[in-house]
């Protein structure tokens, strides 16, 4: 079990190592469509696509990881006042009960619609966009796998005595 939990923790954890430089990117890639833009007078469509993408990517794919590193918003009225013991059981009942039905849901309902893309690989409706929506759309499935598998880790590492300390 500590094998599947370091496991699925260290996939959010690399995910999130690569992923995190898409914000210096989305950055330089914005000054250079604005220098483009209003030095030279040249449109590109393709790199204020790309940003979109970058954007994209960024949130969908650190959402697991954000879970791990228990950084997601919690209104706090009485869970800071509780005993270690009592917020395991409140955080892993909010998983079982809201997060790992939710991941599936977005699995489930997100399917057709990533399938449809696929099938005509469906690309920008802008002339000279990025030609890969289908992959852009392909980031919600994927979430939610990743969100699912970081909520199970979460649960065990709230339940299990020798879980706790990862």
């Amino acid at each position: 079990m500590l094998f599947l939990i370091r496991a699925i923790d260290g996939l959010n954890q690399r995910t999130a190592q690569v992923i995190r430089w898409l914000a210096l990117f989305m950055v330089l890639v914005t000054v250079t469509i604005v220098i483009l833009r209003y030095l030279f007078g040249i449109g590109a469509i393709f790199l204020q696509e790309s940003v979109m993408y970058m954007h994209g990517i960024l949130f969908m794919l650190a959402i697991p990881f954000t879970l791990r590193a228990d950084g997601h918003v919690r209104v706090d009225l009485i869970y800071s006042r509780l005993s270690q013991k009592h917020k395991n059981w409140i955080d892993a009942g909010g998983h079982v009960l809201l997060l790992l039905p939710v991941s599936v849901f977005i699995f489930v309902t997100s399917l057709p619609y990533v399938s449809a893309s696929w099938r005509v690989l469906e690309g920008s409706s802008e002339v000279g966009g990025v030609p890969a929506v289908f992959l852009l759309k392909t980031l919600m499935p994927l979430m939610a796998v990743l969100l699912f598998l970081q909520g199970l880790s979460e649960i065990a590492k709230r339940l299990l005595p020798s879980a706790g300390k990862l």
